[in-house]
């Protein structure tokens, strides 16, 4: 499975997802022309775009990636939230999978302060490998298994958390953070997972070497930090 990061944190989240037959985006909140470059303009094979919740950083460029024929999924919740109805936008529901191209996906419940935030268990029904993606939470209540790949937010640690930032207060109840992710990852079976990518590090309170060498020490597996 390629993994592709074209933007990731509070300035836009955008990841490409393929299997060498079908490609996704999980979210749409870079510029449409970033997003564009980083493709290089090819977007035939692109089956959807998966969007998580409304905020900007995710979805803010919904309606460009629309206009090329890109089918946007989501959940109701979301796309109340931004105002959003028409056959482009389809929408789905936590536990209730559906297929997309050559993957099945698996939308999971989320916590977060907004409407109906989901997050994404994909997958390829060509490689046989298997994608976590979660962001925008402080916890993911579900164990799961067979996992090949796993994207994971991972935005603060207790030891990099400035207690000064006016978002603090925020953050420790919406984002996750290092100290939980390490405990998610000790909860489920990662033995087929062949890397780890975490995304949407804090601008002002992250450390993605810290991260790196904490995750790889507890999980012994190959880490990414999205965006290097």
């Amino acid at each position: 499975m390629k993994i592709k990061t074209i933007g990731s944190g509070s300035k836009g989240n955008c990841y490409y997802i393929s299997d060498g037959t079908s490609s996704l985006l999980i979210e749409a909140g870079v510029q449409f022309k970033k997003l564009q470059i980083a493709l290089n303009f090819k977007f035939s094979d692109i089956v959807g775009c998966l969007v998580t919740h409304e905020h900007g950083d995710h979805s803010k460029y919904i309606k460009e990636v629309s206009r090329l024929g890109i089918k946007t999924y989501s959940s109701a919740g979301t796309f109340k939230a931004l105002k959003l109805k028409g056959q482009e936008y389809s929408k789905i529901e936590a536990k209730r999978p559906f297929n997309i191209g050559t993957f099945k996906i698996m939308p999971f419940d989320t916590q977060h302060d907004c409407s109906e935030p989901l997050g994404f268990i994909i997958y390829s029904e060509k490689t046989k490998e298997k994608l976590l993606f979660g962001t925008d939470t402080f916890y993911i209540k579900y164990k799961f298994s067979g996992l090949t790949h796993i994207m994971l937010e991972c935005n603060y640690s207790e030891k990099t958390l400035d207690p000064e930032c006016p978002y603090t207060p925020r953050l420790i109840k919406s984002h996750f953070s290092l100290e939980n992710v390490i405990k998610f990852m000790n909860a489920n079976d990662l033995s087929l997972v062949k890397e780890i990518h975490l995304m949407h590090l804090s601008e002002g309170n992250s450390d993605g070497e810290y991260f790196k060498k904490e995750l790889q020490k507890a999980t012994g597996k190959l880490i990414n930090i999205c965006g290097e």
